[in-house]
Formats: C-alpha cells, structure tokens, sequence
C-alpha cells in the first residue's frame, strides 16, 4: 500500500477537520479519499518518500461529501454489542453512509467488517504512525479497507521520517504516549463523522473520549442502551445522562442525516390509489409485509396470478419511477412511501 499526505484543507471529506480543536495540518493515509472523482485521480497524487516534502494538493472543486457515521465502542464486547455495532454500519453502509472508526480491537473492527461485508467504503484512523498498523493482526483488515475503496488515515507520518522527530518519536513508542496518541486520534473520529454512535463501552473505554469529542464539536451522539448491571453498558447509559440521544433504530439515525425511506402509509387503500395496474398493487401489497428479496417478491405473486421475470422488471420500474420503491442493492427493493 502507497502512502499519500494531504492537508484537510485541500479535500472535501476532510475539510469538516479544519473546524475542531488541534486541527491537523497534514494528514497521511493509504487508499481513496472516499468520493473522490475521476478528475481529481487524473491530476496526480504524490506518493511519499523520504527525499519529498510531504504535502500534496489535490483539487475537489467537483466534489460532495458523503454522509459519514462513526461508529465506536468497547474493545471487549458482548454478544448484544457485537449484534448492534455490525446491524448499525451495515445498514448504513449499504446506503452509501460512510463508516469511520478506529480499527481497534472489539466494536471498531465489527464496524468496519459490517461495512466491506456490506459492500460500503470505511475509513480506519490510527493513532500510530501510517505504516504501522495497530494492532497489527488487523493488517489484513486495513487492506481489505483500502482494497475496497476505503481509507486508513492518521496524522503521524511514516516511521522512517518521524524518526527524524527524535521527541515525538520517542513518545509514540511510550506505553503513555500511545495512549495519548489514540486519544487524541479520538478527535479526528469524531470531527470527520456528521453522526457518532457509541455501541457499547465502560466508564473509562476511550470510545466516550470520542463522545466528548463530537459533543464539543456539535456533532449528534447516539448511545445504544445496555442493561444496567453490566460494565460494558455503563458508559453508554453515562451518556444518555449527559446529552446523547438513546439509539432505537438505524431508521432514526437515517432520519439525521436526511436519507430516510419514508414509511408506509397508515392504509393499503392509499397506497393502491397510486398503483395504476393489477401488478403494481400486488407488488406493493407483498412489500408492504416487509419482503425485499426480489426472488421472494417474485413467488410470492407468482402465488396468486401468472407473473415473469420481465413482468416483474416493467412493474418494479413503473414503481421507481412513481417514487414507490428504491433499490437496495444485490436485487433488493425497499417501498418509500
């Protein structure tokens, strides 16, 4: 994998960086800036070596920044947290919602899976140096990351020119710098998320020093709630006393960040009146049971009427284009009405 820098200012998905407490000023990272145009590939992206001097500009003045949700949590997790953080970033990711988290351990690397396994684009931030992947036994995940669109970013350059660093150097390969440096890293989770979801996490997990994070920078916190004898849930439950909103459902996090697939209307009456043909009412109405799956659509009007594959594709087309149905991808169909 190449190393490439940039500075935030010189890029829309970083930019949101330029308004957070110690704000970096150049940024290192493997893979693709997520959204970046073909344009902006044309013009060239330095590598970096040790005889360059590490900033690169790359123009995005044709670029829209995509919705981005981090999602975080403990390093040790339960069976109810690991549910939750995968439900989460899958959803989102296969909506085309950015998934950044920190690739720890625990809910980090559970993020960042539902997201590739999704077929969704993640964004990994260390709190190491670039080219020293922590834990290391996440490497083949951070290029799984990078393999599949995504990014693996920090703020620390390659060791062979932070070596020349002698200070910062010898802090980041400190048992308490590396615990400074991955809570500091917190804050650039946070500042490049428009929504923070805190799965599960203890009184001291350091996913509520990415909470603090984002409600100091303004951004919405969503804590999932846990139950209250377990440690792994007092920290969620903490913020929920603190400000967070409590996490009900990846529809309500939806509705945030203004992608949410409106819900059925209270009647089929309603929805038929805007069906102009048999097929289309009974698409909707086996929709309306919450099936997806475009072969079990299939079957299930095969059930009451003759109904082809070419028959399905007119119907289904008819109700995209009425604002009824929205594809969900791997032939899946949501209705939006």
């Amino acid at each position: 994998m190449q190393v490439k820098s940039i500075s935030p200012l010189e890029d829309g998905f970083l930019r949101k960086l330029e308004f957070i407490a110690l704000k970096p000023k150049i940024l290192y990272y493997y893979g693709k800036l997520p959204g970046e145009s073909v344009k902006s590939e044309a013009k060239g992206e330095k590598n970096i070596s040790e005889k360059e001097n590490v900033s690169e500009k790359v123009s995005r003045s044709d670029y829209v920044r995509p919705k981005t949700v981090a999602v975080v949590g403990a390093r040790k997790y339960t069976k109810y947290g690991e549910e939750w953080a995968y439900k989460i970033a899958y959803e989102l990711a296969r909506r085309g919602v950015i998934i950044v988290s920190g690739l720890a351990y625990g809910i980090d690397s559970i993020a960042h899976r539902a997201a590739l396994d999704a077929g969704g684009v993640t964004v990994a931030v260390l709190g190491t140096p670039i080219d020293k992947i922590y834990p290391a036994r996440h490497t083949g995940l951070a290029r799984e990351i990078v393999d599949q669109g995504g990014m693996v970013l920090s703020e620390y350059p390659p060791q062979e020119i932070l070596a020349k660093d002698e200070k910062l150097s010898r802090m980041l390969n400190s048992q308490l710098g590396m615990r400074s440096a991955f809570l500091k890293r917190n804050r650039l989770i946070a500042g490049l998320a428009d929504l923070v979801v805190v799965v599960e996490g203890g009184v001291k997990s350091g996913s509520l020093n990415t909470a603090h994070h984002a409600m100091e920078q303004g951004v919405i916190v969503y804590a999932v709630p846990g139950d209250v004898s377990r440690s792994n849930s007092l920290g969620c439950n903490r913020l929920l006393g603190r400000g967070a909103v409590a996490f009900t459902e990846v529809d309500e996090l939806l509705d945030e960040l203004g992608l949410k697939i409106r819900k059925p209307r209270e009647s089929l009456k309603q929805i038929k009146e805007m069906c102009s043909t048999e097929n289309e009412a009974l698409m909707v109405s086996v929709m309306l049971r919450g099936i997806k799956m475009g072969e079990e659509i299939l079957a299930q009007i095969r059930r009451k009427k003759d109904f082809s594959v070419s028959d399905f594709s007119v119907t289904v087309f008819n109700l995209q284009m009425k604002g009824l149905v929205k594809p969900l991808g791997n032939n899946e169909w949501m209705l939006c009405v």
